[in-house]
């Protein structure tokens, strides 16, 4: 049984998998479906109230003046929703390719953006350099767990980011954009319709690189009415969207009597639940269930998000390093 519509049909094809559908009910059918310590770097002044504005002139980042004040909630009765798109990344082969191919897309995009990239241990030089030059104002932070202690850095990294949003109460809506990933430039602008929680589809490349699977609701117009699922293991969780497949509200955050939060605890990504469990667990504290979810594009019948396994194919020749950061190599003596 296929339960796509015609008018959710995708444009271009997609190798079918099969899935299982979840319902709100907890059914399940079948379907055929398209297959703590932070840190800051500060080098630009930057007037808050100007961001609108000046977005676009600034290189670099946000002065200390923001770390102890919020960003104005209107700066004025037609400005956009203010993007806060959250960036963990870390030194490997292709650093430097991934966060400069990100940097142009997100230079595309409309004003205000605010890019919240974060690293682990410390600032690299090189990633300062990148961000600098990248035209787009952002925060680079740092996250000072301990490597030996924790199973997946990312998860880390994000708290440290949501950490930084709640502190100095920022108003936009949140979105944890992997570097690796490439994005629809329509995906930035769909994103400030949000009221609280978004989701949509994302196209997702296998380890075999052989086909390509769909992670996604399923939306009667904009509203959520189950999931298409691809793996069998991943029906225990309560909801079913990837990291990169969510946005929501950061308001949320900082403000919980607003949204009716049943509990005023941190909302952070939790690290201890199992491997593919870490979108959800976050996802359980921003929302109750799917009512409260808007689905994007209307039906859901657009892919914006394309996850890429570049990496699995990348080779280098013997006796080569890794040196420095972002692509820096060099044979050994």
């Amino acid at each position: 049984m296929n339960l796509i519509s015609e008018q959710q049909a995708f444009a271009f094809e997609v190798e079918p998998t099969v899935a299982s559908f979840h319902t709100h009910d907890g059914s399940e059918r079948n379907v055929t479906s398209m297959a703590d310590g932070t840190e800051v770097e500060n080098n630009v002044t930057l007037n808050p109230y100007a961001l609108v504005q000046r977005q676009g002139m600034i290189e670099g980042n946000l002065d200390n003046a923001l770390t102890n004040q919020s960003l104005p909630r209107d700066i004025n009765p037609g400005s956009q929703k203010l993007l806060i798109v959250i960036t963990p990344t870390h030194a490997r082969p292709h650093q430097a390719y991934y966060l400069n191919r990100l940097a142009y897309t997100l230079k595309l995009v409309q004003p205000p953006l605010l890019w919240i990239v974060v690293e682990m241990t410390s600032q690299s030089e090189e990633t300062a350099g990148i961000l600098r030059k990248s035209g787009i104002m952002y925060r680079h932070l740092v996250c000072k767990k301990n490597l030996t202690d924790i199973k997946d850095r990312n998860v880390h990294q994000r708290n440290v980011a949501l950490s930084h949003i709640e502190t100095h109460r920022l108003d936009g809506i949140v979105y944890f954009a992997d570097e690796y990933n490439v994005y629809s430039i329509d995906l930035f602008e769909q994103m400030r319709q949000i009221r609280q929680f978004g989701t949509w589809t994302v196209a997702k490349q296998t380890q075999d690189n052989n086909r390509v699977t769909l992670e996604d609701p399923v939306c009667n117009g904009t509203k959520v009415i189950g999931w298409h699922l691809n793996e069998l293991s991943k029906r225990y969780r309560r909801f079913h969207a990837e990291t990169p497949g969510f946005a929501f509200n950061s308001t949320i955050l900082w403000d919980p009597r607003r949204w009716h939060r049943p509990t005023l605890e941190q909302i952070r990504q939790l690290e201890t639940v199992k491997d593919g469990f870490q979108a959800s667990s976050i996802i359980e504290q921003v929302v109750e269930d799917e009512s409260q979810m808007e689905g994007l594009p209307q039906d859901c019948s657009r892919i914006m998000v394309w996850e890429l396994n570049i990496e699995s194919n990348s080779f280098y020749p013997q006796k080569w390093l890794m040196k420095n950061n972002l692509d820096v190599i060099a044979p050994l003596a």
